[in-house]
């Protein structure tokens, strides 16, 4: 029977659930536990999909299609799942899901209300989502006391009727404030939290303390004693130099160890060794030459936007032991300098027309003064019209996305998606296999003929431009086969060209980094040495 671990969050938002809830499912996991784990977000949206990088952060895309929260992309790196939409519910979805039953008469002529059928919708897909694992953890959205997140707490709270004790936990994260004028750390916060849960019928088995400073024994049995918890079940989540040396602050104080006790299960095993290498590695950065990468971006302001391609770089780095420096260039005032003063380029995907130009110029400033450039999705399709336009000298080149009276659409839009006027799921979303060609690069940074990458977008790469294309030099290296697209662009006789209509990004993992990446990264750093031996 699987075993469940609600994590939930009080005081203040952003504490950090999910890297929580991530750190706690690699521990299980390498107790040789198999770990499922979900997120439920409270919000209406059905998916996150339609919601703007500048409030919600990065989308996550599963390999199944789902527009996620960025929390399953912690849950990805740390636990090394492939995640799906099982794995996100909203509250959007459950509603959706309940009115549909009603509307098709499943509820046979029953008052529809929050308890039972809404909860009853939450706690279904619970279930479904522990199939086959002995641990899911769920970790719910929002912040005790919000009104949006009632039904998820109250599904929670029912989970546990008529199950052992034994079967489900809860742990709750939550603020330890602290306040300079006074020099102290306060627990009221914590203990109104812990109060408010209760009032819902949830009692919390361990309390996970976020705080600038370290708990004192006095405090951390204050804390215990107020809401009734052990001491060794307040565990403190100080802030830490990178998040993935969090597993190891837990182990230290025991977390895994609480959790198996409480749910009565055994180690099958222990096998650490290479998460503990690779935080070794990690602390040891500040001693690896920098390498300075300009991303040129138009969600600069919120770096959670790019949340997956910033810890896909992060990995890449850590494997070629260089310290990279992220500039991040707003392409709505784009500075040349600021490019050519940086070892690579890289240009993500995003949505919209703002700051398109700028992005235009700076892939025109990296290929024509040899600086490593990596383009992603929009990057991809910007390099197609800067290329076209200054290479090709088709005047006006551009995306029909953004200029649809443009006699050079080298970006166009799919046929079937002309006819769907609808932007939420109408997209070429999750993984799609893609074919690279042999004797290229892309070929030989996969070592593989056929890969699987995962997409977000709708816009695509006009085949009509291919010959013109390959003729100056600019390699089509990657194609789904299937509906004849274009996935990747190479540029030949240049240190590091290469533009991906995909996102590799959301497939790195710390013990893993994307070859993609891992390469580009490389490129980098190699051409730090070239300057130094010039």
């Amino acid at each position: 029977m699987t075993k469940y671990i609600f994590i939930t969050g009080g005081v203040v938002s952003s504490l950090g659930k999910g890297i929580t809830s991530a750190s706690v499912g690699r521990l299980l996991k390498s107790h040789g536990f198999t770990v499922n784990i979900m997120k439920c977000d409270p919000y209406i949206n059905v998916d996150a999909g339609t919601m703007s990088p500048f409030q919600h952060g990065e989308v996550f895309v599963t390999d199944d299609g789902a527009e996620t929260d960025l929390d399953l992309g912690y849950y990805e790196r740390f636990i090394e799942i492939n995640a799906s939409r099982a794995n996100n519910i909203t509250a959007g979805q459950i509603y959706q899901s309940v009115i549909e039953k009603e509307r098709k008469g499943l509820y046979l002529g029953q008052t529809v209300q929050t308890i039972p059928h809404v909860t009853d919708e939450i706690k279904a897909r619970f279930h479904k989502a522990s199939q086959n694992f002995d641990i899911t953890i769920v970790e719910i959205g929002g912040t005790v006391g919000d009104i949006e997140s009632l039904p998820f707490l109250e599904a929670a709270r029912q989970m546990k009727l008529n199950k052992n004790s034994s079967d489900i936990i809860y742990i709750h994260v939550t603020l330890v404030p602290y306040l300079s004028s006074s020099d102290e750390l306060k627990t009221k916060p914590t203990q109104h939290s812990v109060n408010k849960l209760r009032e819902i019928g949830i009692d919390p088995d361990i309390i996970v303390t976020r705080s600038e400073k370290s708990l004192s024994r006095e405090l951390r049995d204050k804390i215990a004693l107020f809401c009734s918890v052990p001491q060794e079940a307040v565990v403190e989540a100080p802030d830490a130099k990178s998040i993935y040396e969090v597993p190891e602050i837990f182990k230290k104080q025991g977390i895994d160890e609480q959790i198996m006790m409480l749910l009565r299960l055994r180690s099958k095993k222990w096998d650490f060794d290479e998460w503990n290498e690779f935080t070794a590695r990690v602390k040891n950065a500040e001693k690896f030459e920098k390498v300075k990468i300009a991303m040129a971006g138009k969600y600069t302001k919120l770096k959670d936007s790019y949340k997956s391609l910033n810890e896909a770089l992060f990995h890449a780095s850590i494997a070629n032991e260089v310290k990279t420096e992220i500039e991040y260039v707003d392409t709505e005032n784009l500075l040349p300098e600021r490019i050519k003063g940086c070892d690579g380029l890289i240009v993500p995907g995003g949505f919209g027309d703002r700051g398109i130009e700028g992005k235009i110029r700076a892939i025109q400033l990296a290929r024509e003064n040899g600086i490593p450039f990596f383009g992603i999705c929009l990057g991809m399709q910007c390099a197609a019209i800067e290329f076209a336009r200054n290479v090709l000298n088709l005047k006006g080149a551009h995306s029909a996305e953004f200029a649809p009276k443009t006699a050079h659409p080298v970006i166009a839009l799919m046929e079937e998606q002309k006819k769907n006027p609808q932007k939420g799921g109408t997209m070429r979303l999750g993984s799609y296999p893609c074919s690279v060609k042999a004797g290229t690069l892309a070929r030989r940074i996969y070592g593989s003929a056929l890969i699987d990458e995962r997409h977000r977008h709708r816009y695509e790469f006009n085949n009509a431009y291919i010959k013109n294309f390959e003729k100056k030099g600019m390699r089509i290296s990657g194609l789904n086969r299937k509906n004849g697209l274009v996935e990747i662009l190479e540029l030949k006789n240049h240190p590091f060209y290469i533009a991906v209509q995909f996102h590799p990004e959301f497939k790195s993992r710390p013990l893993k980094p994307h070859p993609l990446f891992l390469n580009f990264v490389k490129a980098c750093r190699e051409r730090i040495y070239s300057h130094e031996t010039a």
